[in-house]
């Protein structure tokens, strides 16, 4: 009988069983590789085509079921049949929870080997079933997508301050949709239909930034050749949202205190006040009450601008509402990228929703939006970048001893080279008895 086509990787700490198993497998015709430890699995995996995973459970450093995590969203094709001398129910459940497709308890036969072999590398045809999106009605509030307790708490302080003008400051981490919440508030209001004016504060240049807010007259300065308005006549009768707010220079805030308490504004070089009825609402990522207390932002402008303030949370903090916005943004890049809805497997959606997302939902956009692009019809967790999924931690070690250093090197080889001892004795430069008695 012909070698077989599959490569079987097999786990253990304990070098008998290894032994034991490579030579059950070798005599029905499969190519194995070996590791003692779960570092050991990984260089062969991230080296080698690997068909099958046989584990144990228990090992000293890091565990199987790491292991077992670690291949199922890595490497998700491959199946995973699990080997343990310390059978229970809890294991079991783990175990399958872990992405197992068979689970063998020591002692076993050859038999029974070969039956969970067999069984294990069939499993490879079973498909993930996609499943249903939550739908997402469109609300009153632009683009904004949730159902969580954090969100409704957003939602009732819009219902609040829609119709009046008073002045709102928006604090969250970047990418929270700080913008979107401003946006709300103007269009869902009854001053919806005056001008909404969105300015980021960061993206000007600070010699700028009060020109382009209060304009400027003709021959302000060099440059200057006529006059011109700015954002605040721009977003007269209306809405000017003043986005990194904590970015404007001190000269540009003394001139927002007085545009706030006075209701009016002077051009650069024009010594004629204009009256303005707009109502301000700024945006923050950075924490104005230490800014205060530097110095770097006045204090008499922050309580101006706090007259409301709202929180936006970041998406770690609202996670139920991450199948709502996935829903969103599969429905939008599906429709732009591939002119039809795509599908989503439940593996990736949990996936997604472990993950705390330090960019919050620009991130989740952004991980979606990919995923669309490089999907053939379904989204599954092999659609996602290597950062979301699961990761081993191993334990900090002190240095090693050359001896050590040149074990791990000398299985991370062999592990490259398909166990083949002539080609690793090359690579390494050594004839193979040297490197059998390394070995031993």
């Amino acid at each position: 009988m012909g070698l077989q086509k599959e490569n079987i990787l097999i786990v253990d700490d304990d070098i008998h069983i290894l032994e034991l198993l490579q030579r059950h497998l070798q005599s029905l015709n499969y190519h194995i590789y070996k590791a003692v430890s779960v570092k050991q699995a990984l260089y062969v995996l991230k080296d080698s085509t690997i068909d099958l995973l046989i584990s144990d459970i228990q090992m000293p450093e890091i565990d199987g079921l790491q292991l077992l995590k670690y291949t199922a969203e890595h490497y998700p094709n491959i199946p995973k049949l699990v080997i343990t001398g310390y059978p229970s129910v809890d294991n079991a459940m783990s175990v399958i929870k872990s992405g197992a497709t068979d689970y063998l308890t020591k002692p076993f036969t050859k038999e029974e080997l070969k039956q969970a072999v067999t069984k294990s590398i069939a499993s490879t045809t079973k498909r993930k079933k996609a499943i249903q999106l939550p739908a997402t009605k469109r609300n009153r509030y632009e683009d904004m997508i949730g159902a969580s307790e954090a969100f409704q708490k957003i939602t009732d302080i819009i219902e609040r301050v829609k119709d009046n003008k008073a002045t709102i400051l928006i604090e969250g981490e970047s990418g929270t949709g700080k913008e979107l919440v401003a946006r709300a508030i103007h269009y869902s209001g009854k001053f919806a239909r005056g001008p909404f004016i969105a300015v980021n504060c960061a993206a000007i240049p600070e010699n700028l930034l009060e020109a382009e807010l209060f304009g400027y007259s003709k021959g302000a300065f060099t440059g200057a050749n006529e006059n011109r308005n700015g954002f605040f006549q721009a977003a007269n009768n209306g809405t000017l949202f003043l986005d990194e707010i904590g970015n404007a220079s001190i000269a540009v805030q003394t001139k927002l205190l007085r545009a706030l308490q006075e209701k009016q504004i002077t051009k650069i070089g024009s010594q004629k006040v204009e009256k303005i009825d707009v109502r301000i609402i700024a945006a923050t990522n950075s924490n104005l009450i230490e800014s205060v207390a530097d110095k770097s932002f006045r204090e008499d402008l922050y309580y101006r601008l706090t007259v409301v303030q709202i929180h936006v949370p970041p998406l770690r903090d609202r996670k139920s509402d991450i199948p709502l916005l996935v829903a969103r943004f599969i429905r939008k890049y599906g429709v732009e990228y591939k002119e039809r809805l795509l599908q989503i497997t439940d593996d990736a959606v949990q996936m997604l929703q472990r993950h705390n997302w330090p960019g919050n939902i620009r991130e989740l956009e952004n991980v979606i939006q990919s995923a669309v692009i490089m999907s053939d019809g379904k989204i599954d967790i092999q659609s996602f970048p290597d950062y979301l999924k699961y990761k081993i931690d191993f334990p900090e070690r002190s240095f090693l001893t050359l001896q050590e250093m040149e074990k791990e090197y000398i299985i991370k080889v062999l592990a490259a080279s398909g166990d083949n001892k002539t080609k690793a004795a090359e690579i390494l430069q050594i004839d193979r008895k040297t490197l059998r008695q390394k070995l031993k």
